[in-house]
């Protein structure tokens, strides 16, 4: 019996050290059964970013750093001093971050709060959720009408304010223009929102939810202490792409506001398209890899945090 074991334990080692051999060895004829071919069929996407994004951006940073596209003379960071010292381009600046600043955090938690209160059962639970995706579906145009009816100056919102002895506002040309382009984003991004977080809220293990019920725990502890753990991923898909739709609800504000709207609504994409307008390309591309920047920062720290607060859920 004891020479059995012995020659067991001498023998776990070979069997290792077999089976490591054997998975090099598949490996090896993996790549040469598939050779190229994988590679091959990757070869048109990597060609089409290559034309589309990769080249154009640093086509952008070689602009961002000469003075004009006829005398090409290289002046490093000017253009960039130059932007930082515009105006219109600070103005712009400070009402993007405002304005995303107060809508993305507003579209994650409403949304959110949505998608809870449809998860608990309610009454009429597909008419809420179909009357949450509606917008959605309606063109842009139309939205723009139907804002234009509600906060002209002699618009709806003016009119039922008049009954409480409120004077009349004039929403899109004053400072509380920001608070009709949140009302827009969040009317036309909480529905889709919602539908993600109700999807994340399914698929958190019931068991759990189960055995912390049975434990005592209470509805807040349950929500902070598992479920905001299992949404870390949604919450961070959410917020990113909100962020980015913040950036892109400049469709709205131009057909409401035009070229040139109030200051409160100046947005760095009326700065973009005016600037490209004018043909400054000096300006246009500072301003741009600028903006790239801080997206990419706000980005990676977002992607940072939710590995920190989401690790011990992976483990």
């Amino acid at each position: 019996m004891k020479l059995k074991t012995y020659q067991l334990r001498n023998a776990e080692p070979k069997v290792k050290k077999v089976k490591e051999k054997k998975h090099k060895g598949s490996f090896r004829k993996t790549l040469k059964r598939d050779g190229a071919f994988p590679y091959l069929c990757l070869l048109p996407s990597l060609i089409g970013v290559l034309i589309f994004f990769i080249i154009p951006f640093c086509v952008i940073i070689y602009y961002s750093m000469v003075d004009n596209p006829i005398n090409k003379e290289f002046v490093f960071l000017q253009n960039y001093i130059n932007i930082i010292k515009n105006t219109a381009f600070r103005r712009a600046a400070i009402n993007t971050l405002t304005f995303s600043l107060t809508a993305v955090p507003l579209a994650v938690v409403l949304s959110l709060l949505l998608a809870m209160l449809l998860d608990c059962k309610i009454p009429f639970v597909s008419q809420f959720r179909t009357s949450f995706l509606c917008p959605m579906m309606v063109p842009v145009a139309s939205v723009v009408l139907i804002w234009q009816v509600i906060f002209h100056y002699n618009g709806v919102l003016n009119d039922f304010l008049a009954n409480f002895g409120v004077d009349k506002i004039d929403w899109l040309k004053s400072s509380k223009g920001q608070v009709v382009i949140v009302a827009l984003f969040l009317w036309k991004n909480l529905g889709y929102n919602m539908i993600l977080f109700l999807s994340a809220l399914n698929n958190i293990p019931k068991d759990i939810i189960e055995v912390a019920t049975l434990e005592g725990a209470g509805a807040f502890y349950k929500f902070f202490r598992i479920k905001l753990r299992y949404l870390s991923p949604t919450i961070l898909f959410v917020t990113v792409l909100s962020l980015i739709n913040s950036f892109k609800v400049f469709r709205e504000i131009y057909l409401l506001t035009t070229d040139y709207p109030y200051d409160s609504v100046y947005m760095l994409q009326h700065f973009m398209n005016n600037t490209f307008r004018n043909i400054d390309y000096q300006k246009l591309s500072s301003a741009a890899i600028l903006m790239a920047i801080v997206m990419i920062a706000i980005i990676g720290a977002l992607f940072i945090a939710e590995n920190k607060f989401g690790e011990d859920v992976e483990g």
